[in-house]
């Protein structure tokens, strides 16, 4: 009698990258996409050889003085207070104005499409506005921010609104709770979610609005910088600020973004 083996070939693992790998992975990409942004910005300022393209390393040089010199701190505490001010007035606004979408279908319908309006207006259009009615002052960026930040503010508290779960609004009603409670307990943890992330892209075009406002009209701050040094055309100024700029835009946003994770960890250790 023969018997017939069968061998069974071990099949190699397949082994899924972990997010530290991919998070290495991304930033090789920024960086490589980065070194060749400049690379072909060298290139370009060597073939024009003229100071309307300046180089790459002077330009560097440059934002190393301004931040050296204090000018970039003075000028960008001036910018974020500005924005400061103006989301504290998006939030008073858009909070009440969200729950109001959220609870109501009527006050939906009559709220979303102004909200959808104040956040399609051009940038410009608002800082040509401010400029007229508010004149050289901090009263016009102010403003602007707190105008393109309410309808981010407003929607995504709407949707917060929204997704609580109706059962639990009636278990709260059954057990008589107090609309305070409901508030705090049911309202407050749904929204705040919502609320970071409607900030997060709400500072990301109002931050961009304020400055192009104060281009317009300001007597400081980052976008009053970058209006003088285009009005004594020094190139290498323009792109030094505008380089500060994207850097701290950037820095906030990446800062918001690992405050909602670290706030909101307890979701994913529930999912």
């Amino acid at each position: 009698m023969s018997t017939n083996t069968v061998v069974l070939q071990a099949q190699p693992a397949v082994t899924t990258p972990g997010p530290r790998n991919r998070r290495n992975v991304r930033w090789i990409i920024s960086l490589g996409t980065l070194a060749s942004v400049v690379a072909a910005w060298a290139l370009v300022a060597a073939v024009i050889d003229d100071n309307i393209v300046p180089r790459p390393l002077e330009v560097f040089a440059r934002v190393v003085d301004i931040v050296a010199s204090g000018e970039a701190a003075g000028n960008f505490a001036t910018t974020l207070a500005k924005i400061g001010a103006g989301f504290a007035l998006a939030v008073a606004a858009g909070l009440p104005l969200g729950f109001l979408m959220g609870r109501s279908a009527f006050m939906n319908s009559y709220l979303s499409l102004p909200m959808f309006v104040l956040g399609n207006v051009p940038g410009l259009t608002y800082a040509v506005f401010a400029l007229v009615i508010f004149g050289v002052g901090p009263g016009g960026p102010i403003v602007v921010s707190a105008l393109v930040a309410v309808p981010f503010i407003a929607i995504n508290v709407a949707e917060g609104v929204h997704s609580v779960d109706g059962d639990l609004l009636r278990m709260c009603e059954a057990f008589e709770r107090s609309p305070r409670d409901v508030l705090r307990h049911v309202y407050l943890p749904a929204v705040s979610a919502f609320l970071l992330v409607g900030v997060r892209y709400g500072f990301a075009m109002a931050w961009k609005v304020e400055a192009l406002t104060e281009v317009f009209g300001a007597q400081n701050g980052v976008g009053f910088m970058i209006r003088k040094a285009y009005q004594e055309f020094q190139v290498d100024d323009m792109l030094s600020w505008t380089m500060l700029f994207v850097i701290v835009m950037i820095l906030i946003e990446r800062g918001l973004v690992a405050l909602e994770h670290r706030v909101f960890a307890w979701r994913k250790e529930l999912a």
